[in-house]
């Protein structure tokens, strides 16, 4: 069981470890039914009770899977978010949408208005079978996604689509609310607008990459907006590392040379201090204040005990300090004591 921390200013506590459902929308690869219920099962039983889905992955397959299980369990003891911005119709079935497998035969658009949002709650919580979300994330805003667009749907978000989600809040009807992004830019710009209890920043804050250090996470903490980090693996080169042979994926995509070299040389620095390279990726981020908890996915009962025994694992601060020195991270960041 992983300690607990604070979401922002509200009541909602989080264990440092969440359980990220996006495989179970069967995302690269096909999670049958049986599986999907064993993840959340095996999390369950290991202490785990935070649960991060969205319509969008499996195209509603996630959310469908993630209710029925949790429905099982007393809704007082667990934390669940989904995501808005991206609202489900019915479309023809497809072997493969949006790298999701045999996923339901639905298709999104975007939505980020008052009205939008509205009506992604209720087809989320028709979905889960449950009768309370605790945390929606606006979901892929920004220029990542959207490129030009975004100068379209950012307006609509910051106006309607937080009106909506103020008013959710206010109501009782969520806890807190946020973005789900892959870019801290748009979360700078977003803070502009009201006040969010967090972000689920994908692959920004990571052992690779430390975005954000010295302005948006100082202004996270000021602002009492907590980080649920996603991606603390960049998409699989920190779990895999770069000796493996194949592919090296790095940001959803081929891993270019100099990310590759520096996560080389990040290995070697791990081979010195017998510290597996994914033990040190998943402890990294939650030593900054501002992280409340790293959300890895887990398609694979096997993976929650792994992923836990990486958790508890002792790094040695000479580790730390090593990469530092080899300037392999900045030198100014926080690191696990």
């Amino acid at each position: 069981m992983s300690a607990k921390r604070r979401v922002g200013k509200t009541s909602l506590e989080v264990g440092e470890i969440g359980v990220g459902c996006g495989t179970l929308g069967n995302l690269y690869r096909e999670v049958s039914d049986e599986m999907a219920e064993a993840v959340i099962d095996t999390a369950w039983g290991a202490g785990l009770r935070y649960f991060d889905t969205a319509p969008f992955y499996g195209l509603g397959l996630s959310e469908t899977r993630v209710g029925s299980v949790l429905s099982q369990y007393p809704r007082d003891e667990y934390v669940l978010s989904t995501k808005v911005g991206k609202l489900l119709h019915p479309a023809e079935p497809a072997a493969e949408r949006y790298g999701f497998i045999n996923a339901m035969p639905n298709d999104i658009t975007y939505d980020y208005s008052y009205d939008g949002i509205m009506r992604s709650v209720e087809g989320s919580l028709e979905r889960l079978g449950i009768g309370r979300i605790d945390i929606l994330f606006m979901h892929d805003i920004g220029r990542f996604t959207h490129g030009d667009e975004n100068e379209h749907h950012f307006p609509i978000a910051m106006d309607g689509g937080y009106k909506a989600l103020d008013e959710l809040r206010s109501s009782g009807a969520i806890s807190a609310f946020g973005l789900g992004v892959n870019e801290v830019e748009v979360c700078v710009d977003a803070m502009q607008f009201g006040h969010w209890d967090c972000f689920l920043l994908a692959g920004r804050y990571t052992l690779l990459e430390q975005g954000g250090l010295h302005d948006f996470l100082p202004a996270c903490v000021d602002a009492g907006t907590s980080i649920v980090l996603g991606g603390a693996y960049n998409s699989g080169i920190l779990a895999t590392g770069t000796r493996r042979g194949g592919t090296i994926y790095y940001d959803y995509g081929e891993a270019p040379q100099d990310v590759i070299d520096r996560v080389s040389a990040m290995e070697d620095v791990c081979d010195e201090f017998d510290v597996p390279l994914i033990a040190a990726a998943l402890q990294f981020p939650l030593a900054h204040p501002a992280v409340c908890c790293v959300i890895p996915g887990m398609g694979n009962p096997k993976r929650i005990a792994q992923t836990l025994g990486f958790y508890e694992l002792e790094i040695p601060a000479e580790f730390w300090a090593t990469l530092k020195e080899r300037e392999l991270i900045a030198a100014d960041c926080p690191v696990p004591e």
